[in-house]
């Protein structure tokens, strides 16, 4: 697991960047599968300088958490989240004013330049995930594998079900992670920010994946202290 989840990140940065990039990707009868999603759990879709970047979701009425890599793969272009919409292309359009990217893992906070009311993510914390637990993933993220992956970005929120295998595995892209094996679906590019739910609770925040069988994702309940000081949530 360890050497492929390395090698994902080195040839793209983690689940996103492929997708950023347009670069293609060795067909495989994998990608995220799943089905669509029919409530949003707090999930926002991110974009830079108005290209499909990650998925994210919204923690308070002007913050956002996502994934450290989308935040630096933005390059300098303005960010920008649609909320509130199960559609990517639809939802309250607002534009990132702050970003604070943690040190110590692969998540990003970003204060956006107006409030939204809507239903907003609850954070886990400890306990809220376990080993052996089917998990919930989310995003709007590539469903293909024979073409790029910008080119086969979801329009429709989708989720799928994974199977949690460690609770503190190492991630290459940086933190702790929550690693799950693929349920029904697994992640992809553009899932990357994304959450992964448990028990009702947002436990982490898709980092990495092989695009076929596993996926880490930051464990959001080991870096509440950081979320809170920065958040207040």
């Amino acid at each position: 697991m360890r050497k492929a989840r390395v090698a994902a990140v080195l040839s793209g940065v983690a689940l996103f960047s492929l997708a950023a990039a347009g670069t293609s990707v060795a067909a495989q009868p994998y990608i995220i599968d799943g089905g669509n999603a029919d409530s949003l759990h707090g999930a926002a879709r991110m974009f830079a300088g108005g290209q499909e970047l990650c998925s994210a979701t919204i923690i308070a009425p002007d913050w956002i958490l996502t994934a450290r890599h989308c935040t630096q793969g933005a390059d300098g272009q303005q960010i920008s989240f649609h909320v509130g919409s199960l559609d990517q292309t639809q939802g309250t359009s607002v534009n990132a004013t702050e970003v604070h990217e943690s040190t110590d893992a692969d998540i990003s906070l970003v204060k956006i330049d107006q409030q939204v009311q809507t239903d907003y993510a609850p954070l886990g914390s400890a306990g809220d995930v376990k080993v052996g637990d089917e998990a919930q993933v989310y995003g709007w993220g590539a469903t293909c594998t024979d073409k790029p992956e910008i080119e086969c970005q979801s329009q429709q929120l989708k989720v799928a079900k994974v199977n949690v295998t460690s609770i503190d595995c190492p991630d290459g892209a940086a933190g702790t992670s929550v690693c799950a094996n693929r349920g029904d679906g697994i992640t992809a590019g553009g899932d990357s920010g994304g959450p992964m739910y448990a028990n009702g609770k947002q436990v982490g925040v898709a980092s990495t994946s092989d695009r076929q069988s596993y996926t880490a994702y930051i464990n959001v309940t080991l870096y509440r202290d950081w979320i809170s000081s920065v958040a207040g949530v």
